[in-house]
């Protein structure tokens, strides 16, 4: 082993895959340790998926999965799994859409049919759209409109970076956009994207394997089979200059700014991905960290700064393209463009004099452990699992990631750091209104 390096095991998953015959693709996760289960249904559609004109679309639709079925009426998802005891929620990604229950074991078949049932075909109506369309402008007032810092980096960036519709536009939406929405383009949504063949299904925790194959089999094997869409292409070439842009926040109290730079195929070049994930870590991640020792300790050049892979922070779950994110909060009287001169300095001094004894094997092992407590729960298991099958083809790969994590060598972190030039990044600035009043 070289030195720095982490011996990290596998962490060993019971993983049983199936496929029904009308294209679902069934994870089963066994673990008998705790009454509960997890069930997450992931759709192969996210923010890159909306059309033009129709931005936000993916998340108005996570919405409307949530307002009846063909055999429910509003609201009777929230009450049968409240009723058992569970919780459940959906979320809109870049590329997948999931939703998810934890119950105990014994209401597992309820959630089944809950997910069967909307799978079939969610209770489409124009009094249903006209309210979460109004939902969701509130969640964007909230979240966006009027927080400090609303939308930064995760909406701010993109633009900057990309130039493709897919990759650069809002995915919260225009107001616009949300109020043009019918029912006719719900139900092309539908009918495109919720296919069967292009869903995964994924249970995990308390449970027999024979059993829930039989009851997957009750709920799911009669939902029409759709065969999944072609996923468009993403791709776009990197920056050959940088860009920077900036905005002014009205209710932001400090400056703030976010540099980007792109990284190699999270999917189809994982292996020299992983270095970027582990140079995220080395450079922000705790008070021995690269920049957050000299940003925030010694130079007090800033209030806080991270580093994360991915524009919504999960390395694992996104497709290329996507990038290295820092995030820096400022004091009133730092300068940003001192501030990313100081992060070039210390990322071209990592790539040229290699990480410090121990730095390399302190990071993997924090790394690691992050994983393990991410997916002790069952729903973290499952949830992470549906996601890797959907994505790759591998949800045992969830047991395998703390152990690349720590083959991970130094002479990668420092070519990683290495491609990390101004004249590849794109960069914007928060100028702060003042503050709220």
């Amino acid at each position: 082993m070289a030195a720095g390096r982490s011996r990290i095991p596998a962490t060993k998953h019971s993983v049983e895959r199936f496929t029904l015959d009308n294209g679902l693709r069934v994870v089963l996760a066994p673990d008998r340790s705790a009454p509960v289960v997890g069930v997450a249904v992931v759709y192969d559609v996210g923010i890159r998926s909306e059309p033009e004109g129709r931005t936000g679309f993916a998340h108005l639709f996570e919405h409307l999965m949530f307002q009846g079925s063909e055999n429910l009426e509003k609201l009777a998802h929230f009450r049968h799994v409240q009723g058992a005891g569970g919780t459940f929620n959906g979320s809109t990604h870049l590329d997948y859409t999931d939703y998810w229950e934890t119950l105990p074991s014994n209401a597992l078949e309820r959630a089944l049919f809950l997910e069967a049932d909307r799978m079939r075909g969610p209770r489409l109506t124009e009094e249903n759209l006209r309210n979460q369309v109004d939902v969701v402008k509130e969640e964007i007032r909230v979240n966006v409109l009027n927080r400090p810092y609303g939308g930064f980096p995760w909406l701010r960036l993109p633009p900057v970076m990309f130039d493709t519709f897919a990759n650069a536009h809002d995915g919260y939406g225009s107001f616009d956009d949300l109020e043009s929405a019918s029912i006719a383009d719900a139900t092309d949504f539908f009918d495109r994207y919720y296919a069967c063949g292009n869903a995964v299904l994924a249970v995990g925790g308390d449970l027999d394997v024979p059993e829930v194959t039989a009851l997957i089999e009750r709920h799911f094997g009669d939902v029409p089979a759709r065969p999944a869409p072609v996923r468009p292409d993403f791709a776009e070439p990197d920056l050959t200059g940088e860009r920077r842009e900036s905005y002014t926040d009205k209710l932001a109290p400090l400056p703030a700014v976010a540099a980007a730079w792109r990284v190699p195929d999270p999917i189809g070049d994982f292996a020299n991905y992983l270095p970027y994930v582990v140079l995220a870590e080395v450079l922000t991640d705790g008070d021995a960290s690269r920049l957050v020792e000299r940003l925030v300790l010694r130079d007090r050049s800033v209030v806080s700064i991270g580093g994360y892979l991915g524009l919504m922070g999960d390395p694992y779950d996104v497709r290329d393209p996507t990038a290295l994110l820092i995030e820096a909060h400022l004091p009133t009287d730092s300068e940003v463009d001192k501030v990313l001169r100081t992060v070039d300095e210390e990322i071209e001094r990592l790539a040229t004099d290699g990480l410090a004894p121990d730095e390399l094997g302190r990071t993997q092992a924090r790394m690691a452990t992050h994983l393990l407590r991410e997916t002790d729960a069952a729903l973290g298991r499952t949830l992470k699992m549906a996601v890797l099958e959907q994505q790759r083809g591998d949800p045992a790969l969830l047991g395998e990631l703390p152990r690349l994590v720590g083959e991970v060598t130094e002479e990668q972190v420092r070519a990683a750091a290495a491609s990390l030039r101004p004249e590849r990044r794109a960069a914007v600035e928060v100028v702060p209104g003042g503050g709220a009043r």
